[in-house]
């Protein structure tokens, strides 16, 4: 036999209060432990360049593994919140916890006079979180105001702001006055 007590108005007042402040003390202390086991493990990394909390970034991509997005527009901030570069890509995908795929990406770098200085585009590339190096096995296009180069793979490391052309690399030069020194009359 099934016995059935319902509560009356008072009782169910008091059960939802005292649920709701058992709710309230968990999510409080839960983060804290948290943060302490992991900080404990060691795996609280240094703070990394970025914007505010909850803004996309390259420091901080909203993708969870597996997952696809299209449209994605990334800007990549230095440790004083200077914009260095912003990325466009087509797609992006997680593919694992340290590396992120983009297909039809874009990116553009910027002086720390905040004018745009170089346009990078690729068709498939891998960002590497950790090292924050980019990466991408197909042809890849840079160009500046005064030139434009293109080779058959690329790595770029986003810190150092460097990058590496490999295999049938033609550069265009279209403006030499940067390239020649001036000579005082």
């Amino acid at each position: 036999m099934l016995l059935f007590h319902r509560p009356t108005a008072d009782q169910v007042g008091a059960i939802d209060l005292n649920r709701l402040l058992l709710s309230i003390l968990l999510l409080s202390i839960l983060p804290v432990a948290i943060l302490a086991k992991e900080k404990a493990k060691g795996k609280l990394e240094s703070p990394s360049p970025s914007a505010s909390p909850g803004e996309q970034s390259l420091s901080n991509i909203p993708l969870v593994v597996g997952h696809e997005a299209k449209g994605l527009v990334l800007p990549d901030f230095d440790l004083d919140g200077h914009l260095r570069g912003k990325f466009e890509a087509g797609t992006a995908r997680r593919i694992d916890d340290n590396h992120v795929g983009f297909g039809s990406l874009k990116i553009t770098t910027y002086t720390p006079e905040n004018t745009a200085d170089l346009t990078i585009e690729m068709n498939d590339s891998v960002f590497d979180l950790k090292t924050r190096v980019l990466t991408s096995r197909e042809r890849t296009s840079i160009k500046r105001a005064d030139f434009n180069i293109t080779g058959d793979s690329v790595e770029f490391d986003t810190n150092a702001r460097t990058g590496k052309l490999i295999g049938n690399v033609k550069m265009v030069i279209t403006d030499q006055t940067h390239f020649t020194p001036k000579t005082s009359e």
